[in-house]
């Protein structure tokens, strides 16, 4: 009995030290995270929503089509044989009554004011859906550039660590060499020094890596901290060699584009729907009821209980104060203005398509060069620890090798997380980041 207890509370022991242990980092892939940012992001999800509202202003827009139809209920009391002298009553006698009835009203025509409206109405949409695409690049970049900035922090903190155990070693040697009598106490000095320095580049970079996660966290539109071990990417090809290519395809792509070209021949929609306000309107309305009270005494039964009528009534306008004009003149400023913020965001993009194409173009360049750098580094390196083990130079040369090692694999390393990251904003530019 002593044992079984004994047994089944070194289970729970164990089960109970391995549920207190933190959970491991989180496997995460680039793809992975930019389908969480689609997913959870408020700005996808807000761009989502209003995509949806606008979509709401074209059934809105459209019900001017359909006829419109209300119920009404009336009562009313008045003194007997009294007359209407002001205001706004259809009856120029005042008796009690109650009656219900109905009210269909329909539109014949506008002469174009409505589907203009609509039209106008689509297109906003249209642009909605675009800016909803747009807003999605948006986050996409977004969680790109932080993706490959935690692979850079993590990659730092590995070069931070393998220095400081690269310049404890030879921290450890030189102070057994000095206890030997065969190195001076400035030796000692000079590689502590180096020690202290990699290990506040360790600090560093470990602070880096907790920002790096922070950001990541947000662009994927979490509001849990966690942290992720992320899935290293293959180095993308080459930029393409001309950037004039490259614009006209941004020019086709970009969705922020296509949502103003949508805006601006929605707001030439709106400018002929405000100048159709000039023009008559025609409405179809009908009527008809019961009225089961009238007073006898005040009103002889001359009315009939039952009532219904219908007219068609054309409305004209001629003077309003200069309404109608105002609104349309504001109407096609308002198009004109959406005319030069089209050819403003053309521009802005061409712009940014050569702008990032160079920065990408550097970016890979630097590639190579940071290869070549971190291999003769580490050829100096070798060259300089042989030459101090010979005693022909001193300890300056070598920590200075050793800090140029250091420098070179932190080129290296920027290099090829900054042409991922700037080909990623090329991609975006383009259009082409999905």
């Amino acid at each position: 009995m002593r044992l079984i207890f004994f047994a089944l509370s070194l289970t729970l022991g164990v089960a109970a030290c391995l549920w207190a242990q933190p959970a491991g980092p989180v496997k995460l892939s680039l793809p992975e995270a930019e389908a969480l940012a689609v997913k959870n992001h408020p700005q996808v999800l807000a761009a989502r929503n209003e995509t949806a509202a606008l979509d709401q202003r074209v059934v809105q827009a459209r019900a001017a089509y359909f006829p419109m139809l209300n119920g009404d209920v009336t009562g009313s009391q008045g003194n007997p044989q009294g007359r209407i002298g002001a205001g706004f009553l259809t009856d120029s006698r005042l008796f009690d009554r109650q009656g219900e009835g109905l009210t269909l009203s329909q539109l014949i025509s506008d002469f174009g004011r409505t589907p203009n409206l609509v039209a106008s109405s689509r297109l906003q949409a249209a642009a909605a859906q675009q800016t909803y695409q747009a807003t999605r690049y948006d986050v996409l970049l977004g969680v790109n550039q932080a993706y490959f900035e935690t692979l850079r922090s993590q990659a730092m903190v590995k070069v931070a660590q393998e220095t400081v155990a690269a310049r404890q070693l030879l921290a450890d040697q030189v102070t057994a060499l000095f206890n030997n009598k065969l190195r001076s106490e400035l030796d000692v000095s000079f590689v502590e020094v180096n020690v202290s320095q990699a290990k506040l580049l360790l600090l560093q970079a470990q602070d880096q890596v907790q920002r790096a996660f922070a950001e990541l966290t947000r662009t994927m539109g979490s509001q849990q901290a966690a942290t992720y071990e992320l899935a290293e990417q293959p180095l993308p090809p080459s930029p393409p060699l001309n950037a004039e290519d490259l614009v006209a395809q941004a020019i086709g792509n970009r969705p922020e584009l296509a949502a103003l070209q949508m805006t601006r021949d929605a707001a030439y929609r709106f400018e002929r729907a405000e100048k159709d306000l000039a023009y008559p309107t025609a409405s179809l309305v009908g009527v008809g009821g019961y009225m089961p009270y009238i007073d006898q005494i005040t009103l002889p039964r001359v009315i009939p209980a039952e009532y219904e009528g219908v007219a068609v009534n054309v409305q004209i306008p001629i003077l309003n104060g200069g309404l109608f004009k105002a609104r349309h003149e504001e109407a096609h400023f308002r198009a004109l203005e959406a005319d030069q913020r089209l050819r403003n965001e053309a521009e802005a993009i061409a712009r940014d398509v050569r702008s990032v194409w160079a920065s990408a173009s550097v970016a890979y360049q630097r590639l190579d060069v940071t290869a070549q750098l971190l291999r003769q580094a580490t050829l100096a390196l070798q060259l300089a620890q042989g030459r101090y083990d010979l005693g022909l130079s001193n300890i300056v040369e070598l920590t200075q090798a050793q800090l140029n090692v250091t420098s070179a694999e932190i080129e290296n390393l920027n290099a090829k997380y900054d042409y991922q990251t700037q080909y990623a904003s090329l991609q975006y530019t383009l259009g082409a980041l999905r």
